[in-house]
């Protein structure tokens, strides 16, 4: 397994579990088998609404003496409506049960989106917060808060340009050490990538795939479909393997983590060898040509009418 390496020496596995969308029922055998299989990396956030039986699966495991703790690379996320000062230790505090552990590895701000802390989703502009009432520095503080009292060894966000992640260093004085986007072949995000790398900030891409299950309502019409691309199709056949492993490859050797999903034992299994592939120079720089800039989670649904959000400044592009 490749690693990415944190400024104190710690080592996340470029290649984990992501756990968006697995649904309760299916989501204990699924972490039991991912560890049995040797995945260390789990990608989780309050909001999946399934932390509580991943976190059973862990505390199952760890009891049977089948992995350790510190083997363990967990992440969670903070929520829009848990973004201020007040409520971060008590979001946290509540990820930290649900998932059965004394402390995460990482911990992330989820979206720079504000909501009034009853409401989930949001309906109409007055369901949000606009930035201007809640900075995102005053959250970011409360982050730091969070790692200096031992809650989260690491912090960082998800889904934040250059400019949002530059103002907080800015105004707190901290960069953030890793940061979670979409990242697939449609969507390279090379400026954000240099960035990342410039500034010794672990990057993870989200989506690898395409995220074809996301919600019906995600889904644009004749949208870009990345298992059909004839490149992708013909490294596979190169590289003897799948068009899910070319693109999880692709990833790990552009030097970022990634997170697919699955609940099926042999995606598992396939998913975690295409960390061990090795595509050439002139592979990886035709796995560049492919870049659209397209992305398949738009963000346009936190663009409420009567808000402040537009899918302009949330992107800042």
């Amino acid at each position: 397994m490749k690693y990415l390496t944190f400024s104190n020496g710690d080592l996340m596995p470029a290649l984990g579990l992501g756990t968006w969308k697995s649904a309760k029922g299916e989501i204990y055998s699924t972490i039991r088998t991912a560890l049995e299989i040797g995945y260390r990396h789990f990608d989780c956030a309050f909001i999946y609404d399934n932390e509580r039986e991943i976190g059973q699966a862990f505390a199952d495991a760890l009891k049977n003496n089948e992995v350790k703790r510190e083997d363990l690379w967990i992440t969670s996320k903070l929520w829009n409506n848990r973004h201020r000062t007040e409520d971060v230790q008590p979001a946290i505090e509540k990820s930290l049960r649900l998932l059965q552990v004394e402390y995460l590895d990482l911990y992330l701000i989820h979206w720079p989106i504000a909501l009034v802390r009853s409401v989930n989703y949001p309906q109409k502009a007055e369901d949000m917060i606009s930035l201007n009432d809640l900075p995102l520095s005053q959250t970011w503080q409360a982050m730091i808060d969070m790692k200096t009292k031992g809650l989260t060894r690491h912090i960082g966000l998800s889904n934040f340009s250059i400019k949002k992640i530059s103002a907080l260093r800015d105004e707190t004085g901290v960069m953030p050490e890793a940061l979670q986007i979409e990242l697939q072949p449609f969507l390279q995000q090379k400026n954000l990538l240099n960035y990342a790398q410039q500034n010794n900030i672990a990057l993870t891409g989200f989506c690898p795939l395409g995220s074809a299950d996301r919600p019906a309502s995600r889904i644009s019409p004749n949208e870009p479909k990345l298992f059909e691309n004839e490149t992708i199709l013909t490294l596979a056949q190169e590289k003897d393997c799948t068009p899910a492993q070319v693109m999880l490859a692709w990833a790990v050797n552009r030097g970022t983590s990634v997170v697919p999903k699955s609940v099926h034992e042999h995606r598992l299994r396939e998913n975690l060898a295409a960390a061990e592939i090795v595509l050439s120079a002139e592979q990886m720089e035709r796995m560049t040509q492919l870049d659209q800039h397209y992305r398949y989670i738009k963000g346009d649904f936190w663009c409420l009418e009567g808000s402040d959000y537009t899918v302009e400044n949330l992107w800042d592009e």
